[in-house]
């Protein structure tokens, strides 16, 4: 079952938010303090690119990384989040949808501070 809700999601999504995150990334590792937001925002990419079966565990941000997280939830991070937020609205129009939607929902608190999250 997950292999075809990836299968869907990459068709219906997936691969845009993943090019989003990727060159989000880009963006942030041209500037030598955004390297560790940059780091993340790619693991972020691959795993946007296929969730379903892949665990994301929480860590303890401090010092530096909270700077970090507030600067990229600023500058970057709140965009993402709304366009994650509203692509999930989307897709719990349908009931078919809804768990799509929720995963949306989810990724949207990931991007919005990605240095307090681990991607496996």
């Amino acid at each position: 079952m997950k292999t075809l809700g990836n299968i869907i999601w990459f068709v219906f999504g997936g691969l845009f938010w993943a090019i989003e995150s990727f060159l989000g990334g880009v963006i942030c590792c041209i500037t030598i303090i955004g390297i560790p937001v940059g780091l993340q925002l790619f693991k972020m990419a691959g795993f946007v690119l296929w969730p379903f079966g892949k665990k994301v565990t929480e860590q303890k941000v401090t010092g530096f990384k909270t700077v970090l997280n507030i600067l990229w939830a600023i500058f970057g991070g709140i965009w993402s989040a709304i366009g994650y937020f509203l692509t999930g609205l989307i897709f719990c129009i349908t009931i078919i949808g809804i768990p799509f939607g929720k995963q949306y929902f989810k990724m949207a608190r990931f991007i919005l501070t990605p240095l307090g999250y681990g991607f496996e």
